[in-house]
């Protein structure tokens, strides 16, 4: 696997979405969130900074999934449907070069996001006078840039068997049931129904629990997981990550073109 060929790849996919403008949801969020700053004390009162902190987070994690969903779910299906493909595989790179560089591209853009997001949060935040820890929601948007690689990746394995719009429902629902897992799982305790705990069981086993990289509903009050635990979610993110790009890589090879 040469590191070279992967560069390049990723440095196309890079050119690729800033051509597509992808980069102006970061101009959206902040117009999104200047009116919020304006609107928010005419309707919230006293709460208002608790609304303001709450909206851009969500804001931010909003914005970055539908970003990681619809352009990683076309990455690889676009060429393929566009024919496209058939100029890369006669190109003397593997199958495992061309989807880890795609992804590696598409990191550098989630990467960009999360950053000019985050730095325009922060100094909305900054500017209304509202108080803030900056340590715990600089740590936020680095497991929410974790998790987007995550959804990154499978976006990236739907997109290589089936087509656009099965891809992006395929990787919401992944999304939303990975935040949802672990809740279910404690439901199904709850319900003592035999049938649906073994169902969340093996939902919670084969998908990953994202709830574990969302950080953000305590972040905002300066609170955080210990350090120990930070690095074991981390390391089950990136674990997982580098399984579905394996994993889509085997069903890419295998393709017929």
């Amino acid at each position: 696997m040469s590191l070279i060929r992967i560069w390049a790849v990723a440095s196309n996919v890079f050119r690729e979405v800033m051509r597509e403008r992808i980069f102006l949801t970061i101009g959206f969020y902040a117009v999104l969130m200047s009116i919020a700053w304006r609107l928010l004390p005419e309707i919230s009162g006293p709460a208002q900074e608790k609304i303001l902190t709450d909206f851009g987070a969500a804001s931010t994690n909003l914005l970055g999934v539908a970003i990681a969903i619809f352009v990683g779910t076309n990455l690889i299906n676009k060429e393929i449907e566009k024919r496209t493909v058939f100029t890369i595989v006669t190109k003397p790179i593997g199958s495992m070069e061309f989807i880890f560089g795609k992804h590696l591209g598409l990191a550098a853009v989630l990467a960009t996001l999360v950053a000019g997001m985050s730095a325009i949060y922060l100094t909305i935040l900054s500017l209304a006078h509202i108080n803030y820890q900056l340590g715990p929601l600089l740590l936020t948007a680095l497991f929410l840039f974790i998790e987007l690689c995550l959804i990154a990746a499978a976006a990236l394995l739907f997109g290589v068997f089936t087509s656009s719009i099965l891809a992006i429902l395929l990787t919401s629902s992944f999304y939303l049931v990975g935040h949802l897992s672990e809740g279910m799982v404690k439901l199904a305790g709850v319900t003592k129904n035999p049938g649906f705990q073994q169902m969340t069981d093996n939902l919670y086993l084969v998908l990953p629990d994202l709830s574990r990289l969302d950080l953000k509903n305590d972040a905002v009050y300066g609170i955080l997981p210990q350090p120990t635990a930070l690095l074991i979610n981390a390391g089950y993110a990136v674990l997982y990550t580098v399984v579905l790009l394996l994993l889509t890589t085997v069903i890419f090879s295998r393709k017929q073109f």
